[in-house]
């Protein structure tokens, strides 16, 4: 798995984090639904967890050379 692959999936899981976060603020608006609102923010902060885990991976990973003729 190279630099750009790790950088795929630290998006894949900022997308995740930013989506459940979403949903966690309209539950913690609603009345009818104000307890889920912190299962929602807690599994949001743990997809961000992860997309920070991607991201520092992927920034130990050495650049991939270009192909000859690419690029």
């Amino acid at each position: 798995m190279n630099r750009y692959d790790r950088l795929a999936m630290a998006e894949f899981a900022l997308e995740r984090a930013a989506g459940l976060a979403r949903e966690a603020e309209q539950h913690a608006r609603s009345n009818d639904s104000r307890h889920k609102a912190a299962p929602l923010a807690a599994a949001g902060s743990l997809w961000a967890d992860i997309a920070r885990t991607h991201t520092a991976i992927a920034a130990a990973l050495p650049e991939p050379k270009l192909e000859a003729g690419r690029g």
